[in-house]
């Protein structure tokens, strides 16, 4: 069992802490996501050095490639990457119905063909927890329909009730199968239905009474009016045990998770900080800067004159447009690991007002910096 402490909220606005034997994650916290167990440009060292206490990895990518044939004989994912803190891995449920085009649902599971070279494969809810405990990530995730949006509401019923049961099948796979490398691992639960309140609700009740370690809200962020999805999230937490882990999937910019936060989620992934870096987007307390502006091809300051990064205590705007101007790798490295520092920061401070009492007053504060337009000096 995953032992979580929940230690002050603020309203609905939660500071705890979840341990593992690989670490512990102290929340609200942000995922940095480690797809096929390597995060873009930066390497382990880089992560603990801006504080990162936990990474997320897929299993769809990680089955696919290079095998978990290849990761068993490493000893598991810890040992096969160089991380000896935390990981999460995703079931692959919502890259199966992302990425191929040619699949085929059914109650039993899911057939799919590999985006890399059409081969076919079957994911069971039975499946995924093999893979997951082969992997021997800390916390395990269950196999879930992730539908499109806009999507019909009758598939939707479907898929919720897929959830559910497939849920159902792998609580039951995990109870009966064991850990391989020493260690527990944990299971999360996921809730589904799309933008429907009442899907919502259901699927979330029928998912807490399976009692899982946490519990993740999914299939938001998936091109829904932003207001819809915080109303979704509020509608899972509202429902969502209070002594457990909960944990917003795929989302999101910064405004994202501290309104999120507000809503009672502890836990948060996004591909967006480093994607957002190596496209040259740095994310500031003062908002974004695009750094391949030609307005700081002079520019001696930092990306942000506050931050206490690596990048920032090193290295001026000048000289990072140069790298991306001139397609060094280095640039790419050094945006990623000021703007994941960015949101490790800022999930430090969340927790720290929470503490205080006054996350409401400081995330409207932060609302206003992050939204604002960074002033360009030609």
């Amino acid at each position: 069992m995953l032992k979580f402490s929940l230690e002050h909220t603020d309203s609905n606005a939660r500071a705890g802490v979840f341990e593992t034997e690989h670490g512990a994650v102290h929340t609200p916290a942000f995922m940095v996501v480690g797809t096929t167990g390597s995060v873009k440009t930066i390497g382990p060292r880089e992560l603990k050095e801006i504080e990162s206490e936990i990474i997320l990895a897929n299993t769809y990518h990680l089955f696919l490639r290079p095998g978990i044939e290849v990761i068993q004989e490493a000893g598991g994912l810890h040992r096969f990457i160089g991380w000896d803190l935390p990981i999460l891995t995703d079931s692959g449920g919502y890259q199966v119905f992302s990425l191929s085009d040619l699949k085929k649902v059914s109650g039993g599971g899911v057939e799919f063909r590999s985006h890399l070279d059409g081969s076919l494969h079957f994911f069971s809810p039975e499946s995924v927890i093999d893979i997951q405990r082969i992997l021997g990530s800390d916390i395990m995730m269950v196999l879930d329909e992730c539908v499109a949006y806009p999507c019909d509401f009758g598939y939707v019923q479907e898929a919720q009730e897929r959830t559910v049961q497939w849920a159902e099948r792998c609580k039951r796979r995990f109870k009966e199968s064991v850990e391989m490398y020493g260690y527990a691992q944990a299971l999360f639960g996921i809730v589904q239905g799309s933008i429907f309140p009442e899907e919502r609700e259901e699927c979330a009740k029928r998912i807490v009474e399976l009692d899982f370690d946490g519990y993740a809200v999914g299939g938001l962020s998936v091109g829904e009016p932003t207001e819809q999805m915080y109303e979704m999230t509020e509608v899972c937490t509202n429902i969502l045990p209070a002594d457990r882990p909960r944990y917003l999937m795929g989302v999101g910019t910064p405004q994202d998770l501290l309104e999120c936060i507000e809503r009672g989620i502890d836990l948060f992934d996004c591909v967006l900080p480093t994607r957002n870096g190596r496209n040259a987007m740095i994310f500031t307390k003062n908002g974004i800067l695009t750094i391949k502006n030609a307005a700081y091809k002079s520019d001696f300051t930092p990306l942000d004159d506050s931050c206490e990064c690596y990048v920032c205590q090193n290295f001026s705007r000048a000289y990072i447009r140069h790298l991306f101007q001139s397609k060094e790798i280095l640039g790419l490295q050094l945006a990623t690991i000021h703007n994941l520092y960015f949101y490790q920061w800022l999930m430090r401070e969340a927790r720290k007002v929470i503490v205080q009492g006054v996350f409401h007053h400081w995330k409207y504060e932060q609302l206003q910096l992050l939204t604002s337009e960074i002033p360009i000096f030609t």
